[in-house]
């Protein structure tokens, strides 16, 4: 008798153990740095399918968004501070609810517009300097599977696809590297973009490769973003996995380990 109140008391210390854990681990994830996995090739060369991140929550203060599954009892943002343009930032999508990792590129009231690939912010052009090209293996990449799309065209399994790679100077000098395969993609000319009170504006830097806020949320794009929808600042890659698993250790990057996000 006495060893199955012992073994009831067992069960029951675990699960309290479990519990809190979860609590504990829920309350740091809402407050302070939530783990987000890239899963797509927008972002490159920035950010690989596979890096593996901490998004810092308390950069822009919290929202319902904060929150797992948007339940946050909160209206609007608190402790909030103002994002800058160029920071890299983790928002959940207007329509379909996804977690998005993009470059932020306008803030409220900016005009925005890319011609021939090129960006253009309130009627100045963002310089491009050249800067030699992205290479990497034609193969299925991480979870989903998905090949890189090449600018120099259709290359066969193992193959190395290559595309044009840029550094940008956005107005505040701020530097980042963007890819290109074309200047006439479905991206790279377009109309002009007034940002509404409240919102921004996100792009990929993989500018042939994303679908943001270029494109009408209708198709599938982001379009402007609410400020309530942002969810944090990506700071630093943690480890890098180039295998369909995280935990498959050995397919670990070793030079993308604390790499900073520029």
């Amino acid at each position: 008798m006495a060893s199955a109140k012992k073994s009831d008391g067992g069960i029951v210390e675990t699960i309290k153990t479990v519990f809190w854990a979860l609590i504990i681990a829920g309350v740091f994830r809402t407050l302070f740095f939530q783990p987000f996995w890239i899963p797509s090739e927008s972002m490159k060369d920035t950010l690989l399918i596979g890096d593996f991140l901490f998004v810092n929550k308390m950069a822009y203060g919290y929202s319902r968004y904060s929150c797992p599954f948007g339940l946050c009892p909160i209206t609007g943002r608190i402790l909030g501070s103002e994002p800058q343009r160029g920071d890299v930032v983790v928002f959940r999508h207007p329509v379909n609810g996804t977690d998005f990792i993009k470059r932020l590129i306008g803030l409220p009231g900016d005009t925005i517009q890319m011609k021939n690939g090129v960006l253009f912010i309130n009627g100045v052009e963002a310089p491009q300097e050249p800067a030699g090209v992205f290479e990497e293996i034609n193969e299925p990449q991480g979870p989903m599977r998905s090949r890189p799309r090449c600018e120099n065209g259709a290359v066969g399994d193992g193959g190395i696809c290559t595309r044009s790679r840029f550094i940008e100077t956005l107005p505040e000098g701020q530097k980042h590297n963007i890819l290109n395969i074309d200047t006439n993609g479905g991206g790279d000319n377009t109309d002009v973009f007034t940002v509404p009170a409240g919102h921004y504006f996100f792009m990929g830097d993989n500018r042939d490769n994303s679908m943001d806020s270029r494109f009408n949320q209708r198709a599938g794009g982001v379009g402007f973003v609410p400020a309530e929808n942002l969810i944090g600042r990506a700071d630093r890659v943690i480890f890098s996995s180039a295998g369909t698993r995280m935990l498959y250790f050995w397919t670990w990057r070793s030079d993308r380990f604390f790499k900073a996000i520029e």
